[in-house]
């Protein structure tokens, strides 16, 4: 005997009627997940427009006015830029800050180039010591900074007219009075100051270096200074110009070397830009026409940024 067939279910009511489609969302709920990454990132935005953006457009605004901190600013339009182009004090701050550029690139650049390279050595004892020893001016208050380095180029009881008297018989040099020397003891400070802070980039780069490198150019029968201009420099050229745009840019608006130790004195022998804004605007109640000078001190450090990015290829994929 056979079974019998099976039987199909009866379909139900419900399985015949036809799908209802879902409620459509609103424009809202649509826009959420588009939206939901801007809001996240939004307090970037937010802070860069207001600390930044915002204090750019006031500066530009300021510096076509005439205010003296009080009151309201009476608009003047580019009066302010074509007084500073005929000021003689602001173009003896554009020439010593130039003079410090140059001096920072041409010598405190090489010489923490050298240092990192001497730290770097095999077999070297107490490397932890040196590193500390030539990192501890940055981290030194300025104002012992000042104390330091008035003692030490003090005119009657300056370490430095001691030991020259000692030594060599001569001293009584008046080296924060004389124009000349004024600015010898303020690129002094700077190399003292900073040299040690570009030492530890130069110093990370060089332990980047694979020793392969070395290993095979001293098997080529290269000499040190061969291998360290064929192999270290090659290797060393993005940091390098990483540290000489930085560098530049620092340097440009230096204020507080010759603030400090000379009050941009004797006259205007070491007065930095930095240093004419800030008399201009907090010595001088001129905020216009001190806005002006940190416009135009604004445009020429993006400037010379830029080139310099250009120039030494910051930023640029070789391979």
């Amino acid at each position: 005997m056979t079974a019998p067939p099976p039987t199909r279910a009866p379909a139900t009511a419900s399985a015949r009627l036809p799908l209802i489609a879902a409620p459509s969302r609103s424009w809202w709920s649509r826009r959420q997940r588009a939206w939901a990454p801007y809001v996240f990132i939004s307090p970037f935005y937010v802070l860069y427009g207001l600390f930044l953006l915002v204090p750019i457009l006031i500066g530009l605004y300021l510096s076509c006015t005439e205010w003296a901190g009080l009151g309201t600013p009476r608009w003047v339009g580019l009066r302010n830029y074509r007084d500073l182009l005929g000021d003689h004090s602001f173009w003896t701050a554009v020439a010593n800050t130039g003079l410090y550029i140059v001096f920072t690139l041409c010598v405190v650049l090489p010489a923490a180039l050298l240092i990192a390279q001497a730290l770097n050595a095999r077999g070297l004892r107490g490397r932890d010591l040196f590193r500390l020893t030539y990192f501890m001016p940055v981290v030194i208050s300025p104002i012992v900074i000042t104390l330091v380095f008035g003692l030490f180029f003090d005119t009657e009881f300056g370490l430095l007219n001691a030991v020259g008297q000692a030594l060599f018989g001569f001293g009584g040099i008046d080296w924060l009075g004389t124009p000349g020397w004024a600015r010898v003891t303020v690129v002094v400070l700077v190399l003292w100051r900073w040299t040690g802070y570009l030492t530890i980039f130069f110093l990370a780069g060089l332990q980047n270096v694979p020793k392969e490198l070395y290993e095979a150019a001293a098997l080529d029968g290269a000499g040190p200074i061969s291998r360290f201009r064929n192999v270290t420099l090659p290797s060393l050229r993005p940091v390098t110009a990483f540290v000489a745009v930085t560098v530049l840019v620092s340097t440009a608006q230096i204020f507080d070397e010759p603030f400090l130790l000379t009050q941009g004195g004797p006259g205007e022998s070491t007065l930095s830009v930095a240093m004419f804004i800030f008399r201009a605007g907090f010595q001088r109640q001129q905020l216009g026409y001190a806005a002006a000078a940190g416009v135009l001190l604004f445009v020429a450090v993006f400037v010379l940024g830029r080139l310099a990015m250009r120039l030494l290829g910051v930023g640029r994929d070789d391979r």
